[in-house]
């Protein structure tokens, strides 16, 4: 597989190109309502935040469903299937956001490249209505989760992964940092020793800190997105 993904060089390529499907449930009580000119904000910031990378994202579409039980959906539940079994459009390029309240207070979760082949029914993100530009999930108000769950749909880890241990992300310029960062630490650093050089990526948008902190996705994370995207996805 290594020597198949190597033929997948960043270089090689421009522009992808992704087509975005927004799903936005609602419960029976009208909760979960999103007015779109909310969706087209928090498209600026998907493309904002996306403008150093090859990916290009597209609205296409915009659903409307009203379902109890699909609205409060976790993940791995029968609810969360049945939701994306009846609303899911398009292929392995076609990125599916699904807005909803989820349970248990989860802000957001995503599916990667390499998933899609064994369940493309799965394959989206889903976050919490409220995260998205101007909501009421202070500080992961300002449209930055989506940004992060999208960085899993093209491949990206948490930059947390393994803590301060290799591989890490599998992403050579992102230092390894023991655990998520909350809030916006500035000069943490929980690896430390030869070989753990740099301070956290506390700025970085695959980490767990602020939205108003994140700012930034690394090279390296660019060209695995890439890489990823290319291979699984044919973007």
């Amino acid at each position: 597989m290594h020597n198949a993904l190597s033929s997948y060089l960043p270089s090689q390529r421009n522009v992808a190109n992704v087509n975005v499907h927004f799903h936005v449930i609602a419960d029976s009580s009208g909760n979960g309502v999103v007015p779109t000119m909310v969706i087209f904000d928090q498209m600026d910031v998907l493309n904002t935040a996306y403008s150093g990378t090859p990916f290009i994202f597209n609205l296409a579409t915009i659903t409307d469903s009203v379902n109890d039980s699909w609205y409060t959906a976790t993940p791995g539940t029968f609810a969360e299937f049945e939701m994306k079994s009846n609303l899911r459009i398009g292929g392995a390029a076609d990125l599916n956001i699904y807005l909803t309240s989820p349970a248990e207070g989860f802000l957001g979760w995503a599916t990667f490249p390499s998933d899609y082949a064994s369940n493309p029914t799965d394959d989206g993100v889903v976050i919490l209505n409220d995260a998205l530009p101007g909501g009421i999930a202070a500080p992961y108000n300002e449209g930055d989760v989506l940004v992060h769950e999208v960085g899993h749909w093209v491949g990206l880890f948490h930059t947390f992964e393994g803590g301060c241990s290799n591989p890490g992300d599998f992403v050579d310029d992102t230092p390894a940092e023991f655990g998520p960062a909350f809030g916006c630490p500035v000069g943490q650093d929980s690896c430390q020793g030869p070989g753990f050089e740099g301070l956290d990526p506390i700025n970085n948008y695959m980490n767990f800190t602020d939205d108003s902190c994140m700012f930034r996705f690394t090279p390296g994370q660019v060209d695995r997105a890439d890489l990823q995207s290319a291979f699984y996805r044919g973007l």
